[in-house]
């Protein structure tokens, strides 16, 4: 279980709070206006912010100290972080081992991953030889050889065009729910979170409200819902 506990979030003029708690397997959408928060908290439980106040745990576990890297999380940002220096077959295998002297057993794992996400035979590709789209599967891969528990999604697919950010989006939810993985995604799209999550966290006047169902979330009668939702 993912829980923020009494999280306070302080950065100049901007505060942000947050206190509740995600069930294992999850897929929860983060949602809310421009500017209110939406990114910072991702990142704070990735590990890159720390907080005013207030505890990031997992299984009962307070990682709040912990470094980005040693947090059982991984984290997709709109950039790929894909390095464009190396093949993509290396790229995937930084996610095993930072120096890339992989076993024979971790080059098949690579492979392996590249295949479950329909990249198989382009891991000798670099980045610039990648299409958008591409590039994204190859960024998701890499984070399921983390084999990390919780996936955080920072918009990732948002340069691409709406029918390949659906696709993509699609292929999350089916390898993360292979493997019992938590997901939380940053989204600027409402349609986003009702074809994928079950549950949306709304970010609005300095606060992450606590997760609803996304049905309760578009049948709400929340002014602050409604406005943003243009109901």
């Amino acid at each position: 279980m993912l829980q923020l506990d009494h999280l306070v979030l302080v950065q100049d003029d901007f505060r942000l709070t947050a206190d509740w708690q995600v069930a294992p397997g999850e897929t929860v959408a983060v949602i809310g206006p421009s500017g209110a928060g939406k990114s910072t908290l991702l990142a704070t439980i990735a590990g890159f912010f720390a907080p005013t106040t207030g505890r990031v745990l997992w299984a009962g576990q307070d990682v709040t100290g912990t470094p980005a890297g040693r947090r059982p999380f991984s984290i997709l940002f709109q950039d790929q972080n894909l390095f464009p220096h190396l093949t993509i077959a290396q790229n995937l295998g930084l996610g095993l081992r930072p120096d890339l002297r992989l076993s024979a057993v971790e080059f098949a794992r690579v492979d392996a991953a590249l295949d479950r996400v329909g990249m198989g035979g382009l891991g000798a590709r670099r980045p610039a030889q990648l299409s958008g789209g591409q590039a994204g599967r190859a960024a998701l891969a890499r984070a399921l050889l983390r084999a990390k528990p919780v996936l955080i999604l920072d918009e990732p697919f948002a340069a691409l065009g709406p029918a390949l950010k659906v696709d993509m989006l699609a292929l999350v939810a089916e390898v993360t729910a292979e493997a019992g993985i938590t997901v939380l995604m940053v989204t600027h799209d409402p349609r986003d979170a009702e074809r994928n999550a079950g549950q949306v966290v709304f970010v609005d006047r300095g606060v992450a409200h606590a997760p609803m169902s996304t049905k309760t979330f578009f049948t709400t009668s929340d002014r602050r819902v409604a406005d943003y939702l243009g109901r």
